[in-house]
């Protein structure tokens, strides 16, 4: 096996020295982000050290909010020998992107709560909470999925509504 110094590693050993789950490496490879290693006559995964710097990779793209199947794409194209840094720049401009895309949404948000909770005791009691006024609002669900909302919920201070982009 190339790349092993010390043997073959067990996938209890790979856990370990990645700092994963067991069950995190099973579904690595079974999305095909880790090859299949060699298994003995028992069945038992034989893993080599080079699977401990992949998932480190694969840690370090989730943690940078990649998709797994991002983490696919950037791993080809860390063999792909035509790969340039631009087609992997490319891949981290989308997604600071959609990061910035995110924080929006979360601004949106945020904005949407700091509203309901200044409104939080102008009122009467539970039954008249602008909060959960604003949250059993039966029109907001009775839209179509992906209808955008531009009137800010009827002033409720819930954040439009907007259809996920792919």
């Amino acid at each position: 096996m190339s790349g092993s110094k010390t043997g073959p590693l067990t996938i209890g050993k790979v856990a370990r020295r990645s700092g994963i789950g067991i069950e995190t490496v099973r579904f690595y490879e079974r999305q095909g982000l880790l090859t299949k290693p060699d298994r003995t006559a028992s069945g038992y995964r034989q893993f080599n050290e080079d699977v401990i710097a992949r998932l480190q990779f694969i840690q370090r793209a989730k943690e940078l909010g990649f998709t797994l199947n991002q983490i696919k794409e950037l791993l080809s194209l860390r063999v792909d020998p035509d790969t340039s840094c631009n087609n992997v720049k490319a891949r981290a401009e989308a997604k600071i992107e959609d990061i910035a895309d995110k924080i929006r949404t979360l601004q949106r948000m945020k904005k949407a709560l700091i509203r309901l909770t200044q409104q939080c005791g102008k009122r009467g009691g539970g039954s008249e909470c602008p909060i959960l006024d604003a949250l059993d609002r039966r029109r907001h669900n009775s839209r179509t999925e992906g209808e955008h909302r531009d009137d800010n919920c009827h002033n409720s201070g819930m954040p439009k509504m907007r259809k996920k982009r792919n």
